[in-house]
C-alpha cells in the first residue's frame, strides 16, 4: 500500500503519490473508462486528486465520479481535491474557480493553485490588487477553496517559488524534480534553498516530470497516441528508480503522469517503494550508477534548459 504523510500544514495525511488529473484529458478516451482509473487509484491507496481549468476534459470526467457515492459516502470525501487557475485577473481567475467547481460536482477545493506562475510579469499582475491572488483568498475565506498554492515548470521555477513565499504564506508549491533537472547547478542551488524554506514553513512540496525520458523526438515515438508533452519513460525498472528519486526525499510527493497507460507501473513502483522502507520509514535512495545507466540506455535528456528549451 502506498504510505501517507502529512500534506504540509493543511491537516491532510495525503499518499506520497498524487493523481495528475491531465490523464483525465480527452473525453473521447471514455466516461467509465475515467470512473474505473479513478476507482483503481483510490483502491491502490491514492487519497489526492490535482487537476486544472487547463486540462481539457478532465475535471468534467471527474466530476461524476466524484458525485457517486460507495455504501453511503460520497467519492468526494474520500479524497483531497486540487485545483488550478491559469488566470492572472482576480475576476477572470474567480470565474474560472466557479467553473471548476460546477465541472467538478462539488462546492469546494482542498486546494487552488496558481497555475505555472513563472513570468515576471504574471507573476506582478497575480501579486497586486485585483489579481489572482487577491481572488483565491477571497474565496478562501468564503469557503469555496480550503488552501492555495502555486505551480509551475522550467528551471526558473523554484527561484519564482522563493519569490512567491516572500510574498504570501502559500500552503503548497509544485515543480519538476528528477536527476537530469538536478543536474543543473543554478536549478538545484535553488530547489535546496526552496526545499528548506518549505520544510521550515510546513509548506506542501509536489514534484513533476519524474519519469519524463525527454522532450518528443520526430520519429521517434513508441506509442501509436502521445498522451503527454514529453516522453515518458516505459520500462518498469527505470521507471521505479525515477520514482524513487522523488520519494526516497520524504518532503516529497509526486504527481503521475499524464499518460494514465502507464498508472499501474507507477502505482505499482510506488507501493513496492514504499514496502521496501525500514522501519524509519525512509524509503531508499536509488543506486546513482544505475540512474546514470538508465538516461544513457534510454538517452534520457532534461525538458528544460533555462533557454531554448524552457518554455512547454
Amino acid at each position: 500500500m502506498i504510505t501517507k504523510s502529512p500534506f504540509g500544514r493543511t491537516g491532510h495525511n495525503s499518499s506520497r503519490v498524487i493523481f495528475g488529473g491531465a490523464a483525465l484529458f480527452r473525453i473521447e478516451w471514455g466516461q467509465a473508462w475515467a470512473e474505473a482509473l479513478l476507482t483503481s487509484v483510490l483502491d491502490a491507496g491514492v487519497n489526492h486528486l490535482d487537476t486544472a481549468a487547463s486540462y481539457g476534459d478532465s475535471e468534467v470526467m471527474m466530476g461524476p465520479w466524484l458525485a457517486a457515492s460507495v455504501d453511503g459516502v460520497k467519492n468526494r470525501d474520500r479524497v483531497f481535491l486540487a485545483s488550478k487557475t491559469g488566470e492572472r485577473n482576480g475576476a477572470a481567475a474567480r470565474a474560472e474557480l466557479e467553473r471548476s467547481l460546477e465541472r467538478l460536482q462539488t462546492d469546494r477545493l482542498d486546494l487552488i493553485q496558481l497555475h505555472n506562475l513563472v513570468e515576471d510579469e504574471e507573476w506582478e499582475q497575480a501579486h497586486s490588487p485585483g489579481g489572482v491572488l487577491e481572488a483565491m483568498i477571497t474565496a478562501r475565506d468564503e469557503g469555496l477553496v480550503a488552501h492555495i498554492g502555486v505551480t509551475g515548470h522550467g528551471v526558473r521555477i523554484a527561484g519564482m517559488h522563493l519569490r512567491s513565499l516572500a510574498a504570501f504564506d502559500y500552503d503548497s508549491v509544485l515543480l519538476p524534480y528528477n536527476t537530469l533537472m538536478l543536474d543543473n547547478p543554478a536549478y538545484r542551488h535553488d530547489v535546496d534553498a526552496l526545499l528548506g524554506q518549505c520544510l521550515e514553513r510546513s509548506v506542501a512540496v509536489q514534484t513533476i516530470k519524474s519519469i519524463a525520458r525527454r522532450r518528443w523526438v520526430d520519429g521517434d515515438s513508441d506509442v501509436d497516441e502521445q498522451r503527454s508533452w514529453y516522453q515518458p519513460l516505459r520500462d518498469a525498472g527505470a521507471i521505479e528508480r525515477a520514482l524513487a528519486v522523488v520519494l526516497s526525499n520524504d518532503q516529497l510527493f509526486v504527481n503521475t503522469s499524464s499518460d494514465a497507460r502507464l498508472m499501474t507501473e507507477m502505482l505499482d513502483a510506488c507501493a513496492a517503494l514504499c514496502a521496501s522502507a525500514p522501519e524509519s520509514g525512509q524509503i531508499p535512495a536509488p543506486d546513482p550508477d544505475a540512474i546514470r545507466r538508465d538516461i544513457e540506455t534510454y538517452s534520457m535528456a532534461a525538458l528544460f534548459d533555462g533557454a531554448d528549451l524552457e518554455r512547454i
